[in-house]
């Protein structure tokens, strides 16, 4: 069984997303000691990207402060090897098919396993074009996430028949970005899955208050929790830490409510 699978063993997994070196590679190290003290279970890492096509203005901005700062995918290795003793928790990178082909496919997943990242979500890679990415990843034993969105439909059983990890449903057409509701009828993609296929899947995408986290959670394995994060760490800077982790803290407590 894969790390990223024992996450989800005998529980609802809460898992939030950081930009790294927003605003600093520090400051994500102790973002990431809050996240995982106040119950993250999975933590998902964003490698800045100058075309972020999956994201919304929120995550957008955090990249492009990233980027300002000079953050290079080394870094981010360097600063995920650093912390990784203290992480216990499974990690996985979020980021695009360019960021990997610019580092060299082979040279990132050997990294990746090199400094204990255990899976990676390519947003913008398709269902037909994964394969190269599939088979450099299982080499060294990390997970390829697959994503389902709305749009899926009849693809939706033969995405989940091959999928490892975890399944990222996305809640919502469009971007990431916090929304005040989510009217994707995600129970039904929760289903279809379900029909084919036991690994745990997770919904992300628009979750921004503990009630959308617990409705999204109850009707699937866990909630994944971006834009209000990171927005946190936009209003607070380097004081962000404390916040997030005030944030996470009441987020994973709505799980636990009856």
């Amino acid at each position: 069984m894969s790390k990223i699978v024992e996450a989800f063993n005998n529980k609802k997994a809460f898992i939030p997303f950081v930009t790294c070196g927003d605003p600093d590679l520090e400051t994500t190290k102790k973002i990431l000691r809050e996240l995982q003290a106040n119950g993250a279970d999975l933590i998902e890492l964003g490698i800045p990207f100058s075309d972020p096509t999956a994201e919304g203005p929120v995550i957008q901005g955090a990249n492009i402060r990233a980027l300002k700062n000079g953050i290079t995918t080394d870094d981010i290795f360097d600063m995920v090897k650093e912390i990784r003793s203290e992480i216990t928790v499974p990690m996985v990178f979020m980021t695009y098919a360019n960021v990997i082909f610019s580092y060299g496919m082979d040279k990132f997943f050997a990294k990746c396993k090199e400094n204990g990242m255990d899976g990676v979500i390519l947003p913008d890679v398709p269902f037909e074009e994964k394969e190269e990415f599939v088979d450099a990843a299982g080499a060294y034993g990390v997970d390829f996430i697959s994503m389902v969105a709305p749009t899926s439909e009849d693809r939706i059983a033969m995405i989940a028949r091959e999928a490892k990890g975890f399944i990222y449903i996305v809640s919502s057409l469009g971007v990431t970005g916090t929304r005040s509701s989510i009217s994707t009828n995600v129970k039904d993609l929760v289903d279809k899955i379900r029909k084919v296929t036991d690994v745990p899947c997770a919904v992300g995408f628009g979750i921004s208050t503990p009630q959308q986290a617990k409705e999204m959670s109850d009707i699937s394995d866990g909630a994944i929790v971006g834009s209000a994060i990171v927005r946190i760490i936009e209003q607070y800077g380097k004081d962000a830490p404390v916040h997030v982790g005030e944030f996470v803290k009441n987020m994973k407590s709505a799980y636990k409510a009856s």
